[in-house]
């Protein structure tokens, strides 16, 4: 049975070539086999290669409407290499703009010659709270693989080791050729001989055994700025793994961690912090020492504060990440009761409750009270 090239690339029968352009991009992007390594995508790449070939063509695409087949256009011995992609707006062999597009740049393609940019890299590292406020340079210690420094990346013992490999000469794709009903066809997939490098190396680099990439730990410094959050990653461009010969390096994630404080407390670009008072304090006013990021401050108490009032203190907080200002400060005071008194404060503190009309040494509890007021 004839294959339906118009449901193998997802489009009517009154598609234009633009339309079946558009489709075969997407399906190759998809389907082809250096990209995915899935059992079928190889032959799926192949079926969308077929039908491109034959509904871009005018010709071949009248004959496939009226016979069902396109048999006189694929005669034995047909070569996808012949087959002309300029009309699809990219070289049969240079795939690299589509997948830079479609991956952010994990391939690379010089000429013909594939090759992989580096992984990235993540990385965690701490930091105090102040550290967050201030900002803070921090050294990290990152095991990576570098470009080896003997051979420059190649994987050679020297530039005369490397040489054009004869199978794809130089291409980086070689041919798979394959009967079908309509005759020999030859599709082209990555050369198996050199990786799709197109270059084969003689003789390889003693330092890294032809990997052309060392292991290394080495030692970074990480700007950290003031205002970050905690949890937050910071990119540093180049500095994740060495690419496949010579290719873009990856890039490192720095997560960075804010360790808890034990006086404050962040959320978003203020800080919170509790300070005890005494009763003394809250009935006749006072000015107390607080402390800050910054360090000390000082906060007017009015008389008569009521204890878990809380009160801003203005800039006092962390510096916005985006340069918009600074947080505030807010401060709940806490009115502690004092733990030991002599007999002379305990003889003021009667008298005062008994100025106040207050029972100072009640002989009732607590629930007898709320019986009898009730």
């Amino acid at each position: 049975m004839a294959k339906d090239y118009y449901d193998i690339l997802g489009v009517g029968k009154d598609a234009s070539k633009k339309e079946v352009k558009k489709a075969y991009k997407n399906l190759a992007k998809k389907y082809h086999p250096d990209l995915n390594k899935e059992p079928g995508a190889a032959e799926k790449f192949k079926e969308i290669n077929e039908a491109a070939s034959v509904l871009a063509d005018d010709k071949k695409r009248a004959k496939y409407d009226q016979f069902g087949s396109a048999e006189s256009s694929f005669s034995p011995g047909f070569d996808f290499n012949k087959f002309d992609f300029s009309d699809f707006g990219f070289n049969r062999f240079d795939f690299g703009s589509i997948f830079d597009d479609l991956f952010g740049g994990g391939f690379s393609f010089g000429g013909s010659r594939r090759q992989r940019r580096g992984s990235d890299l993540m990385l965690k590292t701490e930091i105090t709270l102040k550290e967050a406020a201030t900002g803070v340079k921090k050294e990290v210690e990152l095991p990576r693989m570098e470009t080896c420094p003997d051979c420059s990346g190649s994987g050679a013992y020297s530039q005369s080791d490397i040489k054009t490999c004869d199978n794809c000469k130089g291409r980086g794709m070689a041919s798979v050729t394959r009967r079908t009903p309509f005759g020999v066809i030859s599709t082209t997939t990555a050369c198996r001989k050199c990786n799709g490098q197109g270059k084969t190396i003689e003789r390889v680099c003693e330092k890294c055994g032809g990997k052309g990439k060392i292991k290394k730990t080495v030692t970074l410094k990480v700007d950290i700025p003031a205002g970050i959050e905690n949890n937050s990653s910071l990119r540093l461009q180049g500095e994740g793994q060495a690419g496949d010969r010579g290719a873009q390096a990856g890039n490192l994630y720095v997560v960075v961690k804010i360790k808890p404080h034990k006086v404050f407390e962040r959320v978003g670009d203020d800080l919170y912090i509790e300070v005890p008072i005494s009763f003394t304090q809250t009935v006749f006013g006072a000015k107390i020492t607080v402390p800050t990021i910054d360090g000390e401050a000082e906060l007017k108490i009015p008389k008569k504060t009521q204890t878990d009032t809380v009160f801003r203190m203005k800039g006092k907080g962390i510096p916005n990440l985006r340069g918009r200002g600074r947080g505030n400060q807010l401060v709940k005071v806490v009115v502690q009761t004092p733990k030991k008194l002599n007999k002379k404060q305990k003889e003021l503190l009667k008298e005062f409750a008994k100025e106040s009309g207050e029972d100072a040494t009640p002989n009732k509890s607590f629930f007898e009270k709320l019986k009898d007021a009730f």
